[in-house]
C-alpha cells in the first residue's frame, strides 16, 4: 500500500520512517523547497519521544545537536537584580529523559532516517484530496501529476492544508489561549554559551539563548492578548509590527533584540491556540501532530506529542495490516489521553511563562531559583508535585509494536 504524508516537519518524517519499516510505501510532500537549515527554535523531547528516537537509531545524533543550555538568568521587570538558576537541574528534575534541540536540526535528523526508503516531493503541496473510496484517494498537487494513494495523512502543522481540504475550513478551529509567540534569529552579541536570558513582565516574556553548535542566537517572545489580533499566518510584516508593539519598552536589551526584526534571516510567529476536533480521521484520511491536535505552540509539548502520535499511527496501521477502518480508531483511542493531558499542560504552562500579575512575575523567578538551589532529590520531588508537564510526560507510555510483513 502506498501512503501519502503531507508535511516534512517532525511528525511526517517520523511517521514515514516507521511506515517503511512496517512495509508500506511512502511519499512525503512538503511545501518548502528544501529542509530548513537555519537552526529554527529550541524544542523539547521528553521521555517517550527520546525512547522512540532511540528505537529509530537517531538518538546519538540528537544528543550531539543538543543545545547545551544549562543556566537561566531571569530579569523580573522593575527588579534591581536578576535571578540566576541551574536550568540543567530544573530540566533534570522535571523529566528523567529530556533533550533540548533546535527544531530544524531535529527535522533534518528525522528526514535523514527515512530518506533512503521514502519519496520526498519538495516545493509542492496538495491542492485537492478525496476522503477515499474503495481503493484509495485521488490526490492533486500544485506541481506533480495527480496520483492515487491508499491512505493520506496530514502532518502539515497547525495551519494544515489537508485538514482544510478534507474536514472543511472551520474544522479544528483553534481555541485561542490568549497569547502569541514569536522567534527570530539574531547575532549572538552577548556571547551566550549555555545560558538563557529572560526578561519577564506582566503579560509578556522575552528570552534569548544560543546553542553550542550555532554561531548566532535566538530570541523568543511570548505575550498575552485579551482578544485575537488581526493578522494572517503568511503576513510577516504585520506579525513583526505586533511583536514590536507588545515588547517595546520592556527592557533596553529587549529593544535591541527587536531592532533585529528587519535584518533577521529567520522569523516565526503564531498564536498560542489549541485544536479541538471530535475525530482526526475521515475515510482514508487522518491527521497527526499539530495538524490534528496541537495542544498549544511553545507551551504544550507539541513536539513530543507529534513524535508519539506518528509512532502510534504507524504501529496501529501495521497491526491492522493497513486496514484504516481498524487502525484509525485504534490510533485515536491510544492518543486521546495524551492529547487531553497536553491541552491541560499548555493552559498551565501559559499562565506560568506569561505571568498575569507582579506576584506571578516574582513567583516565576523565585520558583526557578528555589528548585535549582535544592539538592537533587528534594528539587526533583518538588518539581514533580508542582509541574503538570512532568507528571504527564513521565507517565506517557507507548507500545513496542512488532514489525509486520510487507503490506
Amino acid at each position: 500500500m502506498r501512503i501519502l504524508v503531507s508535511g516534512a516537519g517532525v511528525a511526517g518524517p517520523v511517521l514515514a520512517h516507521w511506515l517503511t519499516r512496517y512495509g508500506f510505501r511512502v511519499t512525503v510532500v512538503e511545501r518548502a523547497p528544501a529542509l530548513r537549515r537555519t537552526g529554527g527554535h529550541a524544542v523539547d523531547l521528553f521521555r517517550p519521544a527520546v525512547d522512540i528516537s532511540e528505537r529509530m537509531g537517531v538518538l546519538p545524533r540528537i544528543e550531539e545537536r543538543a543545545t547545551g543550555t544549562d543556566r537561566l538568568t531571569v530579569f523580573p521587570e522593575g527588579a534591581r537584580r536578576p535571578v540566576r538558576a541551574d536550568l540543567a537541574k530544573i530540566f533534570g528534575g522535571a523529566s528523567d529523559r529530556h533533550v533540548e534541540v533546535m527544531r530544524d536540526d531535529l527535522t533534518t535528523i528525522y528526514h535523514d532516517a527515512s530518506r533512503e526508503d521514502v519519496e520526498y516531493l519538495f516545493d509542492d503541496s496538495v491542492t485537492s484530496v478525496s476522503p477515499g473510496d474503495g481503493d484509495g484517494c485521488e490526490v492533486r498537487f500544485e506541481n506533480a501529476a495527480p496520483r492515487r494513494f491508499g491512505l493520506v495523512v496530514g502532518a502539515d502543522g497547525l495551519h494544515s492544508t489537508v485538514r482544510r481540504l478534507v474536514f472543511g475550513a472551520d474544522a479544528g478551529r483553534g481555541s485561542f489561549l490568549g497569547a502569541y509567540f514569536g522567534v527570530l534569529s539574531l547575532p549572538n552579541a552577548s556571547g551566550l554559551d549555555g545560558e538563557l536570558l529572560m526578561h519577564v513582565g506582566v503579560g509578556r516574556t522575552a528570552g534569548m539563548y544560543g546553542a553550542r553548535h550555532l554561531d548566532d542566537a535566538r530570541a523568543l517572545f511570548l505575550f498575552r492578548s485579551t482578544r485575537e489580533l488581526d493578522w494572517h499566518h503568511r503576513d510577516v510584516p504585520r506579525q513583526k509590527e505586533l511583536l514590536r508593539g507588545a515588547f517595546t519598552g520592556l527592557h533596553p536589551q529587549v529593544d535591541g533584540w527587536l531592532e533585529e526584526l528587519d535584518r533577521t534571516p529567520a522569523f516565526y510567529f503564531d498564536s498560542i491556540s489549541q485544536l479541538r476536533m471530535d475525530s482526526w480521521s475521515r475515510g482514508r484520511v487522518t491527521l497527526v501532530g499539530d495538524a490534528g491536535y496541537c495542544p498549544g505552540p511553545a507551551v504544550g509539548g507539541s513536539t513530543t506529542l507529534a513524535v508519539v502520535g506518528a509512532y502510534v499511527l504507524a504501529g496501529e496501521l501495521a497491526r491492522a495490516g493497513g486496514d484504516h477502518t481498524r487502525a484509525f480508531p485504534a490510533y485515536e483511542r491510544a492518543m486521546a489521553e495524551h492529547v487531553r493531558g497536553s491541552r491541560a499542560v499548555a493552559l498551565s504552562a501559559a499562565r506560568t511563562l506569561i505571568p498575569t500579575s507582579r506576584a506571578g512575575v516574582w513567583g516565576l523567578a523565585q520558583g526557578a531559583r528555589l528548585v535549582s538551589a535544592l539538592p537533587a532529590g528534594p528539587g526533583r520531588a518538588l518539581l514533580r508535585l508542582t509541574t503538570r508537564s512532568a507528571r504527564l510526560y513521565n507517565s506517557m507510555t507507548v507500545e513496542d509494536y512488532a514489525p509486520a510483513a510487507a503490506v
